[in-house]
C-alpha cells in the first residue's frame, strides 16, 4: 500500500520548509558544552550546557550573545538529535477506546433490566445501571441522552501503574548517574559514535516516560469510566404498553465521549432490528479499531497554548512530524515525495492510503468503519481538566442570566461564601462560589430531557474549573434519580442533575438549587453557616480598613455600600455577557473563565502570604524574589496597595471557604507537578508581564524586565512558557513589542532578539502574525540599526563591545545594569 504525504503551504510569512521547522526541536542538552566549565551558563541555580541556552535559529542575532570558546571537542562529529514524538493513543497500546457496551430495556413487570453486557459483565449493581440507563419519563420522548460516571475497581491497573513507576524511577536514577560522569560520557562519544545514538534513543524513551509520569501525578485515583447512554422509544402496537423502550450505552475512559453519538444512533437502530450480542460485538470492534496513532502527545505548556488560541494550524509541524515518522517506519514509503491533498479521493479509489493533515489542529479527524460505512469523528487534541463531553458554557450562562437581568431577585438567606456581592449577586457567580467552597449543588430539570440536565452539570464543572482546578467531575452525578438519594448524601460537595421535582421540596438535601426551566437559583435555608477561621481574624487584625465584617461583631469601619463592586465580579460578568451578545464564541468565553479562576487562585496565594507568611499555592517564591537577571517579585499584580487590600478583603470569605476543599489540595499537587516541568523557575514570567501590562513603569524598570526576558527565554520550552503568559486574550505580544520603542538601544536590541526567537517558534509564529504593523516596522528598524552598527564596527576594525563601551562613556555612563 502506497502512502503520500501532502504539502502544507507556509503561513504567516514563514518561509521555512517543514524540515527546517522540525529541526527547531533539536535538543543538544545531552552533549558536552563547547565552553569551558568556568564559562558555563547558570540557570535556576544549576549549571547547564551553553548549547541548551543558545537560540536555535543560528542566525546573526545569536552572535550578540557572544561566541563560544573552542574546546578540544569542537571537531568531534556530533550526531543531530531529534526527539521522537509519541502519539497520545499508540496503535500498539493495550488500552481500548471503549471498554464495555451495555443494553438495557424496560420490562412491564420487572421494570428496568439489563439485557446484554459486552464483552463481559461490568462490575457493579446491574439493577442500578439499568435504572440510570432508563431515566425518569424516558417513555414520553422518542429519544434521550444520559451521561453518568462509574468508579470501577482497577486493582490490576494500579499494580501495573506501580510497576511502571518503579521502572521509570530506575531509568531516572541510571540517567542521573550518567549525567554525573560527563567526562566519561565525553570519552565515550570519541570512541564510538554509534553507541551515542543508542543512548539517545533510550533517553528519548525515558523523557517520554517522565512526561507521562508527570501527567499522572496529582491524580485522585484511577480514571473514571464515562458512560454515554442513548434511550429510544419505538411505538409498537404489539407491545403490552404500546411501545418498546431500549437504551444502549458506551463505557470509555476517554472524556471526549460525545464523539460516539453518531455510532450509538446507528447501533441502537440496528439493535432494534437484530437484538443479539453480535450487534454489540460489531460496534465494539469498530470503535476500538479507530486509529488515533497520528495524534501527537503535547506537553502541558503546549496544550495550554493550543487551548488559548483560535489559530487552526497551530502546532501543525507536530502532525507533520508524526506522519513523517510513520512513513519512515514503512520501507515502501521511504522514497515517496509529498503530493497535493487534492487527489485524496482518487488515490483512495486505487487503494492508495494518504496521510492528511488536519484542517484544524484543535481536533484530530479520524473515522470509524461501522457496517462498512465510514463514520467521521473529531477528537479534541488538547483537553483541559474537568472537560467531559460536549457542552456549552454560553447556554449555561444565558439560562440563568436572562431571568436575573430582566427581573432580579434577592437571594435569601445571604451566605458570605456565596453572595460575595450582596443579596443581588449574579446567579452564575453564586454557582461558582458554591462549587469553589464545596457546597452541595443540584440542577433540577422538571419535564426536561435528562441530557439537558447532564449537560448543565458538566458545563458547571468546567465553568468552576476554568481548565485549572480539579476535583469536581469525580464527585459529579450528571444524572441521578430519587432512588440514589441515600448514596448521594454520603458524598460531600456533590454536583448532581435530577428531573424529579421532589428534590425541590427537601432543602436539607442541597445547599444550592438551580432550576433550569425557570432560570432561578435558591440558597437552602438549611445551609451550614460559614465558620470564623483564623485567617479571617488575622486579616481583620492586619487590615482593619479593608477587613470584612464578622457576623456578631461590629466592624472597625463602615462596610462597603451595597452598590459597590469591590470584588470586580459584577464588571467581569457584564463583560462576559457582552461577549456572548457580540457572538465571540465558546472558546472566547472559556478563556475568560480560565482567566477568572487563575486570578482567584493567585489572589488566594497572595492572601495566604499576607496572613500566614507563606503559601502552598506558590512554589518557588524565594527563587523569584532572589533577583535573578535583575528583576524580582511574584504573584498577582495590583495597581497599588489600597486596591490590593480592598480586593483581598472582599474575597476573604470565599478564599477561606475554598482552602479546605478537594479542589484546593488537588491544585497544590498540580502546582508541584507543574513546577517540575517548568523550564524557567528563577523568574515569575506572568508577574513580570503583568507589570508591563497593568503598571506605569519608568524606563529603567521596564528595561530591566525586557533584558531579563531576553536573557532567560532561549530554548523551545522556555518560549512556550513565555507564550502561556501572553495569550491572545491579553493582547498577545503587544506589551513585549513595546520594548522596541525603549529609549535605550540595548533594550531595543534585546527585545528584537527575543521576538526573533518567538517568531521562529512553532507556536510563536502565530503570535507574531497577530502583532500590529506598527511594532513590526519598529522591529525592522531595530534590525537595520543593528546591521549598520555591525558594518561600522567591521570598517573601524573594532568589536561591538568596544563601540558599546565608547558610547557608554559618551553618554555619561547612564545604562541599565
Amino acid at each position: 500500500m502506497t502512502t503520500i504525504l501532502p504539502t502544507r503551504p507556509s503561513t504567516n510569512g514563514t518561509a521555512h520548509s517543514s524540515s527546517s521547522n522540525l529541526n527547531r526541536q533539536t535538543s543538544l542538552s545531552s552533549f558536552p558544552s563547547s565552553r569551558t566549565p568556568s564559562t558555563a551558563s547558570v540557570r535556576n541555580g544549576v549549571p547547564v550546557p551553553y548549547s541548551s541556552t543558545r537560540s536555535q535559529r543560528g542566525d546573526s542575532n545569536s552572535s550578540s550573545q557572544g561566541p563560544s570558546t573552542p574546546s578540544s571537542t569542537a571537531n568531534v562529529p556530533q550526531p543531530t538529535r531529534r526527539r521522537r514524538l509519541r502519539p497520545q493513543y499508540p496503535a500498539d497500546s493495550p488500552e481500548r477506546h471503549v471498554e464495555y457496551i451495555l443494553v438495557a430495556s424496560f420490562h412491564v413487570d420487572r421494570g428496568p433490566i439489563m439485557e446484554h453486557q459486552y464483552p463481559g459483565a461490568i462490575s457493579g449493581d446491574e439493577n442500578m445501571l439499568a435504572e440510570l440507563m432508563l431515566p425518569d419519563q424516558a417513555h414520553v420522548r422518542s429519544e434521550d441522552w444520559t451521561i453518568f460516571f462509574l468508579h470501577k475497581d482497577s486493582s490490576d491497573e494500579e499494580e501495573a501503574a506501580e510497576e511502571r513507576q518503579r521502572a521509570r524511577k530506575a531509568r531516572r536514577e541510571r540517567r542521573e548517574a550518567v549525567a554525573m560522569g560527563a567526562a566519561r560520557e565525553e570519552r565515550t562519544i570519541r570512541k564510538d559514535e554509534s553507541a551515542i545514538v543508542d543512548t539517545e534513543q533510550a533517553e528519548e524513551v525515558d523523557e517520554d516516560d517522565d512526561q507521562e509520569e508527570d501527567e499522572e501525578e496529582g491524580g485522585e485515583g484511577p480514571p473514571l469510566i464515562y458512560v454515554l447512554n442513548l434511550v429510544n422509544t419505538k411505538q409498537d402496537t404489539s407491545a403490552r404498553r404500546g411501545a418498546t423502550v431500549k437504551a444502549m450505552a458506551i463505557c470509555t475512559r476517554h472524556s471526549f465521549l460525545h464523539i460516539y453519538k453518531p455510532l450509538l444512533l446507528l447501533a441502537l437502530e440496528e439493535y432494534f432490528k437484530s437484538p443479539f450480542p453480535d450487534t454489540l460485538a460489531a460496534l465494539y470492534d469498530a470503535v476500538n479499531a479507530m486509529d488515533l496513532s497520528l495524534m501527537p502527545r503535547l506537553s502541558t505548556l503546549e496544550r495550554y497554548i493550543l487551548q488559548a488560541s483560535d489559530a487552526k494550524d497551530l502546532f501543525i509541524e507536530k502532525f507533520e512530524l508524526m506522519i513523517q515518522q510513520r512513513m519512515a517506519t514503512d520501507p515502501s514509503n521511504a522514497t515517496l515525495s509529498p503530493d497535493s491533498p487534492s487527489k485524496t479521493n482518487n488515490d483512495n479509489s486505487r487503494g492508495v492510503h494518504r496521510y492528511a493533515l488536519p484542517r484544524d489542529t484543535h481536533e484530530y479527524e479520524s473515522r470509524v468503519i461501522y457496517n462498512d460505512k465510514p463514520i467521521p469523528v473529531k477528537v479534541p487534541t488538547a483537553i483541559s481538566p474537568e472537560t467531559v463531553g460536549d457542552f456549552s458554557l454560553i447556554k449555561l450562562i444565558q439560562t440563568f442570566s436572562t431571568p436575573h437581568s430582566t427581573s432580579p431577585q434577592a437571594f435569601t438567606p445571604i451566605h458570605p461564601h456565596l453572595t460575595t456581592n450582596g443579596a443581588y449577586t449574579h446567579p452564575i457567580l453564586v454557582l461558582v462560589n458554591a462549587m469553589l467552597t464545596q457546597k452541595r449543588v443540584i440542577f433540577l430539570g422538571h419535564n426536561r430531557p435528562s441530557g439537558e440536565v447532564a449537560e448543565a452539570v458538566l458545563g458547571a464543572c468546567h465553568l468552576v474549573s476554568g481548565g485549572v482546578l480539579r476535583g469536581f467531575t469525580r464527585h459529579a452525578f450528571p444524572y441521578t434519580d430519587l432512588t440514589k438519594i441515600d448514596d448521594l448524601l454520603k458524598v460531600p460537595g456533590f454536583i448532581a442533575g435530577v428531573t424529579n421535582p421532589t428534590f425541590a421540596n427537601h432543602p436539607e438535601w442541597w445547599d444550592l438549587l438551580c432550576d433550569i426551566p425557570t432560570g432561578r437559583m435558591k440558597i437552602s435555608p438549611r445551609i451550614d453557616q460559614a465558620p470564623i477561621t483564623n485567617g479571617l481574624v488575622y486579616f481583620q487584625q492586619q487590615n482593619p480598613l479593608y477587613a470584612p465584617s464578622i457576623p456578631g461583631t461590629t466592624p472597625a469601619t463602615p462596610s462597603q455600600p451595597p452598590s459597590s463592586d469591590s470584588t470586580g465580579d459584577a464588571a467581569y460578568i457584564e463583560d462576559v455577557i457582552r461577549s456572548i451578545a457580540s457572538r465571540h464564541g465558546e472558546s472566547a468565553i472559556r478563556s475568560k473563565w480560565r482567566d477568572y479562576i487563575l486570578k482567584f487562585t493567585r489572589m488566594a496565594a497572595a492572601f495566604e502570604e499576607s496572613v500566614y507568611g507563606a503559601s502552598a499555592l506558590y512554589i518557588g517564591a524565594s527563587e523569584a524574589d532572589a533577583g535573578a537577571y535583575g528583576v524580582h517579585g511574584h504573584g498577582y499584580v495590583w495597581p497599588d496597595e489600597s486596591a490590593r487590600g480592598r480586593e483581598l478583603g472582599s474575597n476573604v470569605w470565599r478564599i477561606e471557604g475554598w482552602r479546605n476543599t478537594r479542589s484546593y489540595y488537588s491544585f497544590i499537587q498540580d502546582l508541584a507537578a507543574l513546577w517540575g516541568r517548568k523550564p524557567i523557575r528563577s523568574i515569575d514570567l506572568a508577574y513580570q508581564h503583568d507589570r508591563l501590562r497593568t503598571l506605569k513603569l519608568n524606563h529603567e524598570e521596564s528595561g530591566r524586565i525586557f533584558l531579563a526576558l531576553h536573557a532567560c527565554v532561549q530554548s523551545y520550552e522556555e518560549v512556550c512558557q513565555l507564550l502561556t503568559c501572553t495569550p491572545e486574550s491579553h493582547a498577545g505580544l503587544f506589551y513585549l513589542g513595546l520594548g522596541l520603542f525603549h529609549p535605550e538601544r540595548r533594550v531595543r536590541e534585546a527585545t528584537k532578539a527575543l521576538l526573533d526567537r518567538v517568531r521562529d517558534h512553532e507556536a510563536g509564529r502565530h503570535f507574531w502574525g497577530l502583532l500590529g504593523r506598527f511594532a513590526k516596522v519598529a522591529f525592522l528598524r531595530v534590525g537595520k540599526e543593528m546591521g549598520e552598527r555591525a558594518a561600522a564596527a567591521a570598517q573601524q576594525g573594532e568589536g561591538i563591545g568596544l563601540i558599546e563601551d565608547r558610547e557608554e562613556r559618551d553618554s555619561g555612563g547612564k545604562r541599565i545594569s
